[in-house]
């Protein structure tokens, strides 16, 4: 264990590596709660989700072990996986598909697939170093804030007005309040620093959800879809079977090769800028950056999220990808791949925990999604609203298009697009680097068969 992870050499020991790893589990094993109650929505199984998130964190997770040696958990990422349930599925399905989730899943397959491809050149660096600061803070905050809205859409708070668009729910229910309340635990934990705040935040909210179920405040009425929050803990289906091992459709595809590489693109590019910016924030923490401030064993550590990502999809969840909650494992004392082992093995562990994370309403997951919503949206803080009007309305429209329309994909492409556009009218085409030309093409066909309706 020494020899492979060289923890003297990292000046560490497995007693503090295994707390880091638990430290990190507890961070980030809420997605255990929010990943089945997000994907359920695009029509997938509850159960398959569950099973398929637990082992596609652990493989994950310890691919991130073996092929660089860090302390970096994985999982579904979020806001990947609302993207997946919330645009990507609908819009398929507006188009006549089937089986737009078995679609979905094979768009992240194939980014996966790219993504290895990928991780052996220096692409993945080019395209995060050649696209505006402005653009990719923006798109980090308006992530935040389509998370956010999602979130609150779920559980009531956000109702639909005929009049305004939007309203504040009935405060009288239980799935409105309830998340409020619990809102508010997440936050003052988060004051307090307590360890698991989030997943802490969820379940306080739903000790209410039972206590409101028990006083009949709370009525169960499955025909409408309230369905009991107390777990049935049936022996004979502690793991839930997995029904979505390699279920893609990809006959979809052939005839819809533009809107399938929108798809694609949209989950590659967030994919790569969130595991990028997760690995230089947790190596910073860690002070795990070599002398030139660049981070050693780069491409195994994006190897390990691309074959997350490709694992995930065989199984039946959304894009795998690191997880900023490893700084609290890195704060904790973590520094390499035995921490990540840990926190792996956790995931497995949790397989045998379904009925307790399958029990969880969707609205006690609303404090979660909210405050992770929260900490992307810190992103705005960085947006430079003073710079050119390029720079300035790119990051703004790539804020507001993702929370309004629902899309990440809208953002992305209206936000560059707009860039674009605008260095080339105000006389600044030279600051337009290739690779956003190529982008700016792909997606100026993309709209072009929008407006044609092809």
């Amino acid at each position: 264990m020494e020899k492979f992870f060289k923890l003297k050499e990292n000046g560490t020991t497995v007693s503090t590596e295994i707390g880091a790893g638990v430290t990190t589990f507890l961070a980030m094993v809420y997605i255990l709660a929010v990943n089945p109650n997000i994907l359920e929505a695009s029509g997938m199984d509850r159960g398959s989700i569950f099973t398929a998130t637990c082992i596609s964190a652990f493989v994950g997770t310890i691919c991130m072990a073996l092929f660089a040696n860090y302390p970096v958990a994985l999982a579904s990422g979020m806001g990947l996986n609302a993207y997946f349930a919330y645009t990507v599925v609908p819009e398929v399905a507006a188009k006549g598909a089937v089986s737009p989730w078995q679609i979905a899943l094979a768009a992240v397959f194939v980014e996966g697939i790219i993504f290895v491809l990928l991780s052996f050149t220096n692409f993945r660096e080019q395209l995060v170093n050649d696209i505006p600061t402005n653009l990719k803070h923006g798109i980090t905050a308006g992530i935040g804030l389509f998370i956010a809205i999602i979130g609150l859409k779920n559980a009531g708070i956000v109702a639909d007005d005929p009049s305004t668009l939007l309203a504040f729910g009935d405060l009288a229910t239980p799935q409105v309040l309830l998340p409020i309340i619990g809102l508010l635990i997440t936050a003052i934990l988060y004051h307090y620093n307590v360890k698991g705040y989030i997943l802490l935040g969820i379940l306080a909210t739903w000790v209410l959800g039972m206590i409101a179920q028990v006083t009949g405040w709370y009525a169960v009425n499955p025909e409408a879809g309230v369905f009991s929050v107390f777990p049935s803990f049936d022996i004979s289906a502690m793991i839930p079977a997995d029904k979505h091992i390699f279920d893609f459709d990809f006959g979809w595809i052939a005839s819809h090769i533009v809107d399938f590489a929108i798809v694609v693109f949209s989950f590659l590019f967030v994919d790569i800028f969130d595991t990028v910016g997760t690995l230089i924030g947790v190596a910073s923490k860690g002070d795990l950056l070599d002398e030139e401030g660049k981070l050693p064993n780069a491409k195994g550590a994006l190897l390990a999220d691309a074959v997350g990502t490709i694992f995930g999809a065989a199984v039946g969840t959304s894009t795998v990808t690191s997880y900023v909650e490893s700084t609290a494992g890195v704060a904790a004392g973590g520094r390499t791949g035995l921490t990540s082992v840990t926190t792996g093995v956790l995931f497995l562990i949790s397989l045998f925990l379904s009925p307790i994370f399958l029990a969880i309403p969707s609205f006690a997951t609303t404090p979660a999604l909210v405050w992770v919503g929260l900490l992307m949206l810190t992103a705005i803080k960085n947006v430079d609203f003073e710079s050119d009007v390029a720079d300035t309305f790119g990051g703004f429209l790539a804020i507001i298009l993702m929370a309004f329309t629902s899309s990440i994909a809208n953002g992305i492409m209206w936000g560059m697009m707009s860039w674009v556009i605008l260095k080339v009218c105000t006389g600044k085409a030279k600051d337009i680097k290739p690779i956003m030309w190529v982008v700016f093409v792909l997606f100026l066909l993309y709209a072009v068969k929008l407006i044609l309706h092809i």
